[in-house]
């Protein structure tokens, strides 16, 4: 008697899906992700209320980055932690186009799931998809251009791009303020596109438009009781060690005394370590010392006593950051004091901004070192113009590395739409199907542009395609007015360094979840405790 009960290999807890259910979830979830993010596209995107669960229940983030919606949405579908992760990685690359490559990768497999019904193989259409990549990339890469050798040109190439990137955010009603603030930054750093250069610091108060650059490295901190106020030529020695007397740091140990004599004693030996160590610090012949612990009462009276100005509790990426604008190192021991590089600049000082102190150490080494203070009325405001900036900011340097500008407004997309459809005619084959399909998902993009600012976007998605075939391949969507218009005189550009990695990645990311056929979720590993020999 044979028996017909399936023969099940894998553990009872393991569960698999397999070939068309493998790929509808698949779709399903890297669309819903898709749908849940194209709402933010484009200067009149609309923003998400992110609410925090758990350790940090009740904080809440109003933002239209995609990365950062992304980063916070958790996800147990396979292929939507594909895109999640995606879209980190164009944040972490090129610092913005974030929604883009996502809505990008989602529209594909869209197209994808209508031409697996059609019963045309996942291989034939990454075939075509392959194709229609190439010449995507090569119109986009013939349609740029560059203005890197007249200066005065480039500049208002980055303004531009400044401007285009910031129209979609919080910053828009800011814009020009912020492209000019954001432009000045990056041209400091001369090419040399270290962001960590440039801080950023966020003070409530005042609106967004109060927000300014500061040409030195400000340090929300305040000196110790009785000691300088403001230092010139100073010698900064920058430390991360423990600076407090009251605590016996040996881990696990226990102090018997017979008598509080004894207690008197251990104090007073504690208080001469404090002091042989303070007079360590003070033979590096330093007149500033910051340090990245906390300063207790006894040694900040013997730093004001040598006149020395110390600061304690920097953060470490504030510390960090001022050892590399102040050419110093980072030290914990103090033995071999013509070892350590000591940090300088001209002066140090305190200023106010709105109700805060900040101290300004102004005429640093790194001469690109800036820093931009951001003004704003809530704590979200603040950190939505923060994720704004940085976007703009990371842009701005990759144009700066990369200077090749092209059109935004669709007009880049539509480009590469049409370049694949023409490429599509002339291919024989299942795969000119599938170009086909790649150049609807290219031609969606400036579709959900028109959408989210309300206007009729067949009309003018209709008008775009026709000024491009016709040879106008300037024109873009204009979504202050609602119609096409050229965007060399709107002045709307981007960088091309974004846009060619926002379709490179979106297609690797579609491809790869096309492949698939099959998903196996393993069954959770048991954790044996091991009880020990008897």
């Amino acid at each position: 008697m044979v028996s017909l009960n399936p023969v099940r290999i894998l553990k009872n807890e393991a569960e698999e899906e397999k070939s068309e259910i493998a790929r509808l979830s698949l779709f399903v979830g890297a669309i819903a992700i898709g749908d849940l993010v194209k709402s933010t596209l484009g200067p009149k995107g609309m923003d998400k209320i992110l609410v925090a669960h758990g350790r940090n229940a009740g904080q809440v983030q109003v933002t239209n980055d995609g990365a950062t919606i992304l980063k916070s949405v958790g996800v147990d579908n396979p292929a939507a932690k594909i895109l999640v992760d995606m879209s980190k990685v164009q944040d972490d690359e090129v610092g913005d186009g974030t929604t883009s490559v996502t809505v990008l990768a989602s529209e594909l497999l869209k197209e994808a799931e209508h031409l697996v019904e059609q019963k045309i193989h996942p291989q034939t259409i990454i075939g075509g998809w392959r194709r229609a990549a190439n010449v995507a990339r090569e119109a986009l890469q013939n349609a740029a251009s560059d203005h890197s050798a007249d200066p005065k040109r480039f500049r208002e190439d980055l303004l531009n791009i400044a401007r285009t990137t910031l129209s979609s955010k919080i910053l828009s009603q800011y814009k020009e303020h912020f492209s000019e603030l954001a432009v000045d930054a990056v041209l400091r750093l001369k090419g040399s596109g270290n962001l960590s250069a440039i801080q950023i610091i966020k003070i409530r108060g005042a609106t967004l438009g109060n927000s300014f650059l500061d040409l030195g490295f400000l340090l929300d901190k305040k000196p110790g009781v009785h000691q300088p106020q403001k230092i010139t030529d100073a010698k900064i020695l920058i430390a991360n060690t423990p600076m407090d007397t009251d605590k016996i740091k040996v881990f696990g140990s226990r102090v018997r005394v017979d008598s509080m004599a004894k207690i008197a004693e251990l104090e007073i030996a504690e208080k001469e370590k404090m002091k042989d160590k303070v007079e360590k610090i003070v033979k590096h012949g330093c007149n500033v010392f910051i340090n990245r612990q906390l300063i207790y009462n006894y040694p900040e009276q013997l730093f004001a006593d040598a006149g020395i100005m110390a600061i304690e509790h920097a953060d470490f990426d504030g510390i960090e950051r001022l050892a590399l604008v102040t050419g110093g190192e980072i030290v914990s021991t103090f033995d071999q004091p013509e070892l350590v590089k000591l940090g300088k600049c001209d002066s140090i000082e305190q200023i106010m901004i709105g109700e805060d102190t900040l101290l300004r150490f102004s005429g640093v080494p790194l001469g690109e070192a800036c820093t931009v203070v951001i003004r704003g009325a809530t704590q979200q405001i603040l950190d939505e113009a923060e994720r704004s900036l940085h976007d703009a900011l990371c842009v701005l340097a990759a144009t700066v590395r990369e200077s090749r500008i092209v059109y935004g407004g669709g007009c880049s997309e539509m480009i590469m739409a049409c370049a694949v459809m023409k490429a599509a005619a002339a291919t024989p084959g299942k795969e000119a199907v599938a170009m086909e399909a790649f150049s609807r998902a290219l031609q969606q993009l400036p579709t959900i542009i028109a959408d989210n600012a309300g206007y009729d976007s067949a009309q003018l998605i209709s008008e775009l395609r026709a000024a491009h075939n016709s040879g106008v391949c300037t024109v873009g969507l204009d979504m202050e007015n609602g119609k096409v218009a050229c965007m060399t005189k709107l002045g709307i550009t981007e960088s091309w360094a974004v846009k060619r990695q926002v379709l490179l990645s979106a297609a690797e990311a579609a491809e790869m979840i096309l492949r698939v056929d099959n998903i196996l979720r393993s069954a959770p590993r048991k954790r044996v405790q091991d009880r020990g020999h008897c």
